[in-house]
């Protein structure tokens, strides 16, 4: 019930992005600008702020399993889809649809709500690695090679440099003074919201008749939320009735909520900023979001029994 609430909220701000659109309080046009805002602005103080926490050798060995699973899930996700494309006809955007899921924007609040904020810590593991993909490999994805992903590129990209800052103030200890840490505390929490925003007025404009009658966007969501996440549950219980650490359980439960997420925001962000078909990208996003409510509470329900 927790989980179905926190991603029907988001549901609902998108609802808002749609209507401020439909009724011409904003253009369309004006979501690209956001888009910008969240990737480079919002998006790096998440990661930074998710590392604000104190360094113990438990945190950092916990902090290794969800390095490694995330790192996992992702070669899994990435080889899975690899396999998909020709036969399913796979389009740069379904396949990122498919790999990334939205493991920033609804993860964390998702863990603070149903685990607790201690727990919100080995969340940053997948964000982390997720991060660094999404601006390798999407990018290039859906750019279609225009994203210059050189390493110099890839290295000054503000998420980069931002998991960079928090790894040190993490292993070093070092806090940020309380304004600073207030004002990216305060970017942070808006990202989940502006996000969803952005992809509601991305399809203030369209007919969402035309929008459910699609048959491509439920083929994706189906692999997005069901066929991967139920083998990534199956695999993690086997992972944690082998031992393979104390809090296993809970340290993996984070990662599968990130790993059976909707699609990823940026999907929709990153094809808007190189001029693609962002509208598609919504769509797919906003029936993952809307099928979530019901496929995420299962997989985690299945993953407990599993357990």
């Amino acid at each position: 019930m927790l989980l179905a609430a926190q991603i029907g909220v988001l549901f609902l701000v998108a609802l808002v992005g749609l209507l401020v659109v439909r009724y011409k309080i904003l253009k369309e046009d004006d979501s690209k600008v956001i888009s910008w805002l969240v990737a480079y602005v919002l998006s790096p103080c998440v990661i930074i702020e998710s590392f604000q926490i104190d360094f113990t050798a438990e945190k950092l060995k916990g902090m290794g399993l969800a390095v490694a699973a995330a790192v996992l899930v992702q070669v899994f996700l990435m080889i899975g889809c690899k396999a998909l494309v020709k036969p399913l006809h796979l389009t740069p955007i379904e396949q990122a649809s498919i790999i990334y899921s939205n493991c920033g924007n609804l993860i964390v609040p998702l863990v603070s709500f149903v685990l607790g904020g201690e727990w919100v810590f080995y969340s940053c593991a997948y964000m982390m690695v997720s991060t660094i993909l999404t601006w390798t490999h999407m990018q290039s994805l859906l750019s279609r090679g225009r994203g210059n992903s050189n390493l110099k590129n890839i290295i000054l990209n503000p998420n980069i440099i931002a998991i960079i800052i928090g790894l040190v103030l993490f292993f070093t200890g070092i806090r940020v003074p309380e304004v600073i840490e207030s004002a990216i505390d305060g970017f942070g929490g808006a990202i989940g919201p502006v996000s969803m925003l952005v992809v509601g007025m991305l399809i203030g404009n369209m007919d969402l008749k035309w929008v459910f009658t699609r048959k491509r966007p439920y083929l994706v969501s189906g692999f997005r939320l069901v066929v991967f996440p139920v083998i990534t549950a199956v695999l993690f219980a086997l992972a944690v009735r082998m031992g393979v650490h104390p809090d296993a359980k809970y340290i993996l439960l984070v990662s599968l909520l990130a790993a059976s997420a909707p699609v990823a925001v940026m999907v929709t962000q990153i094809t808007q900023i190189y001029d693609g078909d962002a509208r598609y990208a919504s769509v797919i996003n906003v029936m993952s979001v809307i099928f979530c409510l019901i496929s995420m509470p299962l997989v985690v329900l299945l993953y407990e029994g599993l357990c």
